[in-house]
């Protein structure tokens, strides 16, 4: 027995009840990992740490004006956080919220790989227009909307499929999250920048318009050459071959070369 009454048993249950909610806390993370949620969370932060530098500092209508806001803070982060609730909320009904995946990711992601080269690659030799962009870090979930949603597994039938000209979703982006095709028909925001070539067409501008506000990766296959070109951090590298572009989706997207995922070593033009 410690000293006042304090037990072996009472630290093992302080112990268990410390641990679940750091592993819930972990989940819920994982949960929003890559989702819009995750620059809202920020901003909450934010919100938190003028709060708390206005006591400090003694700004009193700084200060009010913070307590406003977090008195509505509740209300205000079941409705900004719905989505990631609701799929909280489905995960926990099926038993997958405490689940681990068997499934190795980086396997998943090198399949994805090699997905979507077969597919940019029987697509450019036919000369069939494309557009992929691939999701990271940054939430495309307003992008989504814009299309129609389709969350299958990602295959290079079906990607290909997508842009057969004639077809009701050939029109417009694709949008891939990690294994999965989660929409097409998307419509991207143009890149206004006035140094593109005036001989890239609206594709290459899309790829590059949402280059410049997200972290997203980009294909495009052209429908008049069938060159292939990627976009990223607002730069377009154009007449990819196949091993360049495998090793642009490998070093960006596998976690295995994560620390190497900032440079590109590849051979192609870049548009200035």
């Amino acid at each position: 027995m410690l000293d006042g009454g304090f037990n072996f048993v009472e630290l093992l249950r302080i112990v268990v009840d410390v641990t679940l909610v750091w592993f819930v806390l972990y989940k819920l993370f994982m949960l929003i990992q890559g989702t819009k949620a995750v620059q809202l969370l920020k901003g909450i932060f934010v919100i938190l740490a003028i709060f708390f530098g206005s006591s400090l500092l003694g700004l009193q209508t700084v200060q009010w004006l913070m307590w406003q806001t977090m008195m509505f803070g509740p209300l205000a982060i079941i409705i900004l956080f719905q989505p990631e609730l609701r799929r909280a909320l489905e995960q926990l009904g099926r038993g997958k919220f405490f689940s681990r995946n068997t499934h190795s990711e980086e396997e998943e992601m090198k399949e994805s790989i090699e997905a979507i080269i077969k597919s940019c690659k029987y697509m450019g030799k036919r000369r069939i227009g494309a557009l992929i962009s691939i999701e990271r870090e940054t939430g495309m979930s307003d992008y989504v909307e814009t299309g129609i949603k389709i969350n299958a597994n990602l295959t290079s039938e079906l990607l290909t499929n997508i842009f057969i000209p004639n077809t009701p979703l050939h029109d417009g982006a694709v949008i891939i999250k990690r294994n999965e095709v989660i929409a097409a028909a998307c419509y991207l925001p143009l890149s206004e920048s006035p140094f593109i070539s005036k001989e890239l067409g609206t594709r290459h501008r899309a790829a590059l318009g949402i280059s410049e506000v997200t972290d997203a990766l980009t294909i495009i296959v052209s429908e008049e050459t069938g060159a292939i070109s990627c976009t990223k951090n607002g730069e377009l590298h154009r007449d990819l071959e196949e091993n360049a572009l495998r090793e642009i989706l490998t070093s960006e997207l596998n976690p295995e070369f994560a620390q190497t995922s900032k440079s590109w070593n590849w051979r192609g033009k870049k548009n200035g």
